[in-house]
């Protein structure tokens, strides 16, 4: 029985709607293990757009995959990133990894499957731009130009600070398990910084785990959590 390390990735918290949101993904690698003999020891979660290829937490799954011998499992190839670049990367790293909504496919099948997200994400731009463009040539607003997007009210500034910190949470809720479990032994903050340091974990801007940095997320947490 292999093990494996699971990652999940949505763009944004209303994913859930269109069937891409994480416990659609979860249950799609719960299936894939039972049938194919595998056994999760790790799950790791990201918020991040599918543009985008810095990936922090995923950063961290390879790692950990890489020391435990373990394979990545993904939902979806397209929860990677729609960036044929991108996949190559990682199917020249030591780590195997495999999709669930392609589990027998090789190498040259996956590059063509990332192609073709790359060549869909473009085109979904492209139509996007093209639109804006055509509104403002209608005169409509855009943008800081929008009197709707200008001064906010203190509830809808409130609303959005909300979303920024969940966010942020979202991101490291890996993470927490860990961290909890040293808060409970007492541990100071900068010990658990060193400790996220030492497994490979780095912030979302790839930086090194500081003490100050512990306490954000551990404030942001319990703001979150509140609301």
């Amino acid at each position: 029985m292999k093990t494996a390390i699971a990652y999940f990735r949505v763009s944004t918290q209303r994913q859930g709607a269109l069937g891409l949101g994480i416990s659609a993904q979860q249950a799609a690698v719960a299936t894939f293990c039972r049938e194919q003999g595998h056994t999760i020891i790790g799950e790791f979660v990201e918020v991040e757009s599918g543009k985008n290829c810095e990936r922090p937490v995923l950063r961290d799954a390879l790692a950990q995959a890489k020391r435990q011998k373990a394979v990545l499992l993904i939902a979806r190839l397209d929860r990677l990133a729609r960036n044929v670049h991108f996949i190559s990367g990682l199917m020249e790293s030591d780590v195997e990894f495999r999709a669930c909504d392609l589990p027998e496919a090789n190498r040259l099948l996956l590059h063509v499957m990332a192609a073709v997200g790359e060549a869909e994400a473009k085109a979904i731009s492209d139509r996007t731009i093209a639109a804006l463009a055509a509104a403002k040539q209608r005169g409509t607003a855009l943008g800081g130009t929008n009197p709707n997007s200008r001064n906010l009210d203190a509830a809808a500034r409130a609303k959005g600070k909300q979303r920024l910190q969940k966010k942020a949470v979202d991101a490291y809720a890996h993470l927490m398990p860990i961290i909890n479990s040293m808060r409970a032994e007492k541990k100071p903050m900068q010990a658990i910084a060193d400790r996220l340091n030492e497994m490979g974990h780095r912030t979302r801007t790839g930086a090194q785990w500081s003490n100050v940095q512990i306490l954000r997320i551990l404030r942001r947490a319990n703001v979150n959590e509140a609301t």
